[in-house]
């Protein structure tokens, strides 16, 4: 959730607490001395006929009672209009200073409907003029640099609202050394923070979001009690933090309290169990648990079904049915899906997703003509909706391209690729997404011998997602890997010796010394520099092949012979030539080389390295 929804409550307790303006004239004293009529003395007259005079008030003191009535009109306002009429009236009596809270409130009030973001963001500028000024920090004004994040991130300003929301941040940490109240400080802060996660999100920097959605959650655990329902939201919104980024293993232990949390404070039955169950399916999906995945998933349908949720019951049952197709279990998988697709309307975006995974099966059991009928029809309904679902209809087309790419149709795969790359190149906070779809066009070219096209697909890809998922990603290695091979294919040996250094580097870190494609990556250097007549540097990275092979034991024996034998072959060479060899340091990793990363989409996967 983006809107700070405590932030108008709490705004009354700032405004009987810090408003000089408001509440010191509200309590004002009002004590006009009333001389008594000196003829009521007499004692046989008992009726006065003249009329008392009215007390004398001073100038000064009228202008406190008005300003007190219109502070009170204003706060007793409930709707929109009234809070706005009320303004208008303080206007006249108020200068802007005091008319900061005023603001601050109105701008609260019109960012949590969210109807009008630019006269929210009039509002919000007010206040900021009004708190701006002040040396010292308050919660006001961090209050009111949230409220500038929130509105210029629904107007899609993500740079500005970073710059505020950041700088909310630090006046909350200075207000917290300066002892200011926890209990004020912790809602401001964790809206500011969990606003930062959304900004950073839509920014592709998936990474450092999710920095910001544990800082939430520490938040929410020194605030609520043990178990509270608020923590288990807490724990799913990080675990599909997690799951965005691929890395199911750190979205496990959250996902499971989640679930824990949930089923104790609402029962086995509950619908936010059921979406724990759902999500929990998708992490073993990922840790390639299909069993388990699909044992969740099952439960999961079954609280669905006795609530009469229709709509996430079909789709938690086509979830199931690529379970069953990971599983192999591809007969029972399309008799599932044959079921199903009855429930759905013609044209409708759910029919078309039945029909992608129904065609994912075929294609299993090699049945490719009835794979690409499936396939066709599902693509004239997408075609229809790509500007109602421009998302949506973008990860279709990447997973119907990898069926092509299965029946090896690799023009009709990468034609896909490019209508994909094509919406998603209109919608900024999809540049994860853009450049996971570029690294896919960039290995199909790469694949099919088009080398010079695909090199600025790879680069494309590596800046788009150099901030999304982080510099250490595997994704990342892959990519590069990739480049490596690309320009060692253009015989450009220094080049690619300088992106399966990056590679190696990587993987080294996200997949460990002794994955087989941590190997690969050490073995294409080796080869880069062989290439560039450097023997000495390709022997020492040719060992480093055969010492990881060796780690593996039995498994590994044919990759280890083969690594002997390039050994061999370049320590053959190396005395042939080592007379006439310049010695070579190894190459520096490039200063200004493109990061990239990971996809969000599991079933567009990099991880298809091409070997040199």
């Amino acid at each position: 959730m983006r809107k700070l929804l405590k932030s108008i409550s709490f705004f009354s307790h700032i405004a009987r607490r810090s408003s000089s303006s408001f509440s010191s004239l509200r309590d004002a004293p009002f004590n006009p001395r009333i001389t008594p009529n000196k003829f009521v003395s007499t004692s046989f007259r008992t009726m006065d006929t003249l009329v008392p005079k009215p007390p004398q008030i001073s100038s000064r003191q009228r202008k406190i009672a008005e300003k007190s009535h219109l502070e009170e009109a204003f706060e007793s306002a409930e709707t929109t209009e009234e809070m706005l009429k009320a303004f208008s009236d303080m206007e006249v009596a108020f200068n802007e200073k005091e008319l900061g809270l005023a603001s601050l409130k109105i701008g609260l009030k019109l960012d949590r409907d969210g109807e009008d973001p630019e006269k929210a963001l009039s509002f919000a500028n007010r206040a900021l003029r009004a708190f701006d000024n002040d040396n010292k920090p308050s919660l006001p004004f961090a209050m009111t640099l949230q409220l500038m994040g929130s509105v210029n991130y629904g107007l899609n300003r993500f740079s500005d609202s970073l710059g505020y929301l950041n700088r909310a941040n630090r006046v909350l940490g200075r207000l917290e050394n300066e002892g200011v109240s926890v209990d004020d400080v912790r809602p401001v802060l964790h809206a500011v923070q969990l606003e930062l996660a959304n900004v950073k999100t839509a920014m592709g920097r998936r990474e450092e979001a999710l920095e910001n959605l544990r800082k939430c959650l520490e938040i929410k655990e020194m605030t609520f009690e043990e178990d509270s329902q608020e923590l288990g939201k807490g724990n799913r919104d990080l675990a599909e933090a997690y799951v965005a980024v691929l890395n199911f293993k750190e979205a496990l232990p959250y996902c499971l309290k989640a679930l824990d949390i949930h089923t104790k404070r609402l029962g086995t039955n509950s619908v936010e169990v059921a979406h724990d169950r759902k999500l929990l399916g998708i992490v073993y999906c990922g840790l390639e648990e299909h069993e388990k995945a699909l044992e969740q998933n099952v439960l999961a349908q079954r609280i669905l079904k006795n609530w009469n949720l229709n709509s996430d019951l079909l789709r938690a049952e086509v979830d199931a049915a690529n379970m069953m197709i990971a599983l192999g279990r591809y007969d029972e998988a399309v008799g599932a899906l044959r079921n199903i697709v009855n429930q759905t309307e013609k044209d409708s975006e759910t029919r078309a997703l039945v029909l992608i995974s129904m065609a994912k099966a075929l294609c299993n059991q090699e049945k490719f003509a009835d794979c690409r009928r499936c396939l066709e029809i599902s693509l004239g309904v997408l075609d229809k909706r790509e500007q109602i679902a421009p998302v949506e209809v973008a990860e279709a087309y990447s997973e119907i391209s990898m069926l092509y790419e299965t029946m090896n149709e690799f023009e009709t795969a990468i034609s896909l690729l490019k209508r994909a790359l094509a919406l998603l190149e209109k919608l900024p906070q999809e540049q994860h997404s853009e450049g996971s779809v570029s690294a896919r066009i960039g290995w199909l070219l790469l694949l099919t011998g088009k080398v010079k096209q695909a090199i600025p697909y790879l680069e494309s890809a590596a800046e788009r997602l150099k901030d999304s998922f982080g510099p250490k990603h595997f994704g990342v290695g892959y990519i590069y890997n990739n480049l490596g091979a690309a320009y060692l294919e253009l015989d450009r040996p220094q080049s690619a010796a300088q992106m399966f250094a990056v590679a190696k580097d990587i993987m080294e870190v996200s997949l460990g010394p002794h994955h087989a494609d941590t190997i690969e990556a050490c073995q294409n250097l080796s080869k880069a520099y062989g290439e560039l007549g450097s023997y000495a540097l390709a022997v020492e990275f040719q060992q480093q092949v055969i010492d990881a092979w060796e780690s593996h034991g039995a498994s590994a024996e044919e990759e280890l012979r083969e690594a002997q034998r390039l050994l061999e072959q370049l320590k053959s060479k190396a005395r042939g030539g080592s007379a006439n060899e310049i010695p070579m340091k190894a190459l520096p990793l490039p200063n200004n080389t493109p990061a990239a990363s990971n996809i969000s989409q599991p079933e567009i996967p990099l991880r298809q390295s091409r070997k040199v």
